[in-house]
């Protein structure tokens, strides 16, 4: 087939006459028309800065060194603060809101006006909230927004600021991560038999709701088959169990309608017993009867 194809291509190129010339590779445009086509001006291409590290490029600094400048010469605390720096300082002043300076004297310096600790400049009360601003745009979290906010600004709290400007922030609350968490506390083993029972209903099944009961001792499975689960046909199986078993000390049961009634709450109130719920949207923690609900559903 390629020897055919070549064949045919030669047989086509031989029907014409043709005339070679030499042409320079900068005048020769045709076969690469977009890296040898030349331009109508002359001079040299400017490439772009490369930009590392940034996802966007400002154009203008959230606050200047003058407005810096200008908002610590009328605050009344840094003001008095540069004058400390420049001129010495005072014997300590058991004053709240100089004493975050005053442990850092050592470190403070003063350049065109504007108060340094170390090489970050110290932000007048005026200019905090337009930092806080810049260092929350993107909702980068308390952690990442006090990385930033260390290498160039410092004021007294300054992190606990931070922090406050996330919790209030509905953004960063919706998209946070899930806590850790608790580990779960095991019931403890009763030491007699029928003392805690565990109460669920599993079903639907066959048309038919299965209430099923489990000795937390024993591990002993009660089940009863009632027409549906209401609060009436519970109390109705509970009364038989309990004549043949005893009254329980506790019943555990889920936050289920059966379970929840004022009727149900009289029926474990009149008989001594005390009823416990498990938490809602957990059923981890009755987990007995689930499990046992599990063991009757496979069996």
């Amino acid at each position: 087939m390629a020897a055919a194809r070549i064949q045919r291509w030669a047989w086509t190129l031989s029907t014409y006459e043709y005339k070679i010339f030499y042409k320079k590779g900068k005048k020769n445009s045709n076969p690469d028309a977009l890296s040898r086509l030349p331009l109508n001006r002359v001079g040299k291409t400017e490439v772009p800065a490369e930009m590392i590290m940034l996802m966007d490029h400002m154009d203008s600094t959230p606050v200047t060194a003058q407005q810096i400048k200008a908002w610590t010469r009328k605050d009344p605390i840094l003001g008095q603060i540069t004058n400390y720096v420049l001129k010495g300082w005072p014997n300590y002043r058991d004053n709240d809101e100089m004493k975050p300076y005053f442990s850092r004297k050592t470190e403070l310096s003063v350049f065109d006006s504007c108060l340094l600790w170390g090489n970050r400049v110290v932000i007048p009360n005026p200019g905090r909230d337009i930092i806080l601003q810049e260092l929350h745009e993107g909702h980068q979290g308390i952690s990442r927004m006090k990385v930033l906010a260390r290498g160039y600004v410092w004021w007294p709290n300054m992190d606990a600021e931070i922090e406050q400007t996330v919790r209030a922030c509905h953004k960063c609350q919706v998209n946070r991560h899930a806590p850790p968490e608790a580990p779960m506390h095991p019931w403890e083993w009763p030491s007699n038999p029928w003392s805690r029972i565990h109460i669920d209903y599993a079903g639907p099944l066959y048309g038919k709701m299965f209430l099923v009961c489990v000795d937390a001792h024993s591990k002993y499975l009660d089940v009863h088959v009632v027409n549906s689960a209401t609060s009436a046909n519970t109390i109705e199986k509970l009364r038989t169990m309990f004549a043949i078993h005893g009254l329980p000390e506790s019943i555990v049961s889920d936050n289920g309608t059966p379970f929840a009634s004022q009727e149900f709450q009289d029926f474990v109130q009149r008989n001594g017993i005390k009823h416990i719920r498990s938490s809602p949207y957990q059923p981890s923690t009755n987990g007995l009867a689930e499990r046992a609900v599990q063991t009757f559903k496979e069996g």
